[in-house]
Order: C-alpha cells, then structure tokens, then sequence
C-alpha cells in the first residue's frame, strides 16, 4: 500500500511540473512565437499535450533555451545550434564543434571588419571629395553619383 501511494505523488508531481507555452515564455523571456518556431525547428520539444491540444514542456527546457540565447547572442545560427544540440542529445559534449564554430566565427567577424573598413575609407573619401568642392554632373546627389 505504501508503495502505491509513493509512486502517484511522483507521477502527480511530474505532471505538476510541466508547463504550458505561456509558462515558458514568461520563464525564459521568449516570446510563445518563438518557442513555437524553436519547437518546429527541433531546438526544444514538447512532452506531450494536454487533451485539449496544449503543448507542455519539461522544466529542462529552461537551460536549454538559455543556451539557446547565449549561442544567439555570440552570432550562432539556429542551424549551427541545432547541430551542436544534436551533439549534445546523443550524450557528447559537443564543445569540439563548438570550438571550430567560434574559430569560423571570429574569421568572418575579421573579413567583415577588413570589409567594413575599406568602406569606411571610400566614405571617407566622398566627403573629402565633397568638402574640396569636386563635384560631377548628378541627377539626385553628387556625392554618391561622382563615380
């Protein structure tokens, strides 16, 4: 009898604390859209849903999403988070993938900046152009139509 009455409080409690979208949303600062895409991309999954069609999610969600987040936040693409989740579901610790994609990371960050750069320097060169008073014939601006 005792045994039976140990097993129901887990099972209750396990159904406590699943969550509904709403939920999730409010506890991780993500809007129930979002959840929804990340959902259909495969980033998180439901548990199961309610008989009425609501999704319900497991708490351990909450440290995935905010993986989620800080990967987004150093420029990872859904799809290179989903690659390294992938890793991670299959019991690896994906932090050799991790590591090549930031290194990929930081050389398109330094092809951007030399990129960025020489655009800086032709704007530059514009309005030096402009200030010297070097202007051509133009139908809308000479300093953008001087080339």
């Amino acid at each position: 009898m005792k045994l039976g009455l140990a097993v129901i409080p887990m099972a209750i409690s396990f159904a406590v604390n699943l969550m509904r979208i709403g939920e999730l949303s409010r506890q991780s600062d993500l809007p129930v859209k979002t959840l929804r895409y990340y959902e259909e991309l495969g980033l998180i999954q439901s548990v199961k849903r309610t008989e009425g069609g609501f999704r319900q999610f497991s708490p351990d969600c909450l440290p995935r999403l905010s993986f989620i987040k800080q990967a987004k936040a150093l420029g990872l693409s859904l799809q290179e988070i989903h690659h390294i989740l992938t890793i991670h579901d299959q019991g690896e610790m994906p932090c050799r993938e991790v590591r090549h994609t930031l290194q990929d990371k930081i050389e398109d960050i330094e092809q951007r900046i030399q990129e960025l750069n020489q655009l800086k320097g032709h704007l530059q060169n514009l309005l030096a152009q402009d200030q010297l008073g070097i202007r051509g014939e133009a139908t809308i601006c000479p300093i953008i139509e001087q080339e």
